[in-house]
């Protein structure tokens, strides 16, 4: 960046006091929780993170510095929510990704589903599912989503990332009216929480383990705690 397009110091000065501001007003919010999902703390969390964000921008571009503040990804590309305070109903959105592993388990198990359903052998494996998008219709239309998810290796299958979302909704929709189209007009500013479950989050934390197993062998081995230097920041 140029030294013409750095933010001044006291924009600097200004993000740290509105990360102050967050501060206290999160800790505020927590101190009034009235429940596990109340609504004040997850806004107080979202105005947190981008004060932080904020900060921890401004603090590089002028001072090619950094802060420790690591802010959860999930919830960036989320705007503030602007739902009903008291919401009315919900929608619960999932998804999951598999990849097929072992197609011939899949085919395998499909086969097994349709062979209990009919009593002749032979009618049987006419009518079960030859070809991995014909298996695992018939898996998915045998069981609940979660008991795949919890059985996908005996399907054949390997998980991939899931994702889990609340939305808050004024009433509940009419039999039939959004399953046309049912993930068509999802309003972000409407997500009361989301999960998400993802190998990436798994590789972090064992960077972060490898990271301080070298630390205490590292110790081990001088002997001294002061000849560990501070590990640089990486942006």
């Amino acid at each position: 960046m140029s030294d013409a397009a750095q933010p001044t110091a006291a924009e600097v000065r200004a993000a740290v006091e509105a990360v102050k501001t967050a501060l206290d007003r999160h800790l505020a919010a927590v101190e009034r929780r009235t429940g596990e999902d109340d609504q004040a703390v997850y806004e107080a969390f979202n105005e947190l993170a981008s004060a932080a964000e904020t900060y921890d921008e401004l603090l590089y571009d002028r001072y090619d510095e950094v802060t420790p503040f690591e802010i959860p990804g999930a919830e960036e590309s989320l705007p503030p929510y602007a739902g009903p305070g008291e919401p009315n109903a919900v929608s619960v959105l999932i998804r999951r990704d598999y990849s097929v592993a072992e197609p011939q388990r899949l085919l395998a198990q499909a086969q097994r589903v349709e062979a209990a359903e009919y009593d002749d052998a032979e009618a049987a494996n006419e009518e079960a599912a030859a070809t991995v998008p014909g298996a695992l219709g018939v898996l998915f239309g045998e069981f609940e989503p979660d008991e795949i998810a919890s059985r996908h290796k005996e399907f054949g299958l390997e998980e991939g990332d899931s994702t889990l979302w609340v939305t808050a909704a004024d009433e509940p929709a009419e039999p039939g009216e959004w399953l046309e189209a049912p993930f068509d007009e999802v309003d972000p500013e409407r997500v009361l929480c989301r999960f998400d479950v993802s190998a990436v989050f798994d590789e972090d934390h064992e960077d972060d383990d490898e990271g301080l197993d070298e630390l205490d062998a590292d110790d081990e081995l001088d002997g001294d705690d002061d000849d560990l230097e501070p590990l640089d920041a990486e942006r």
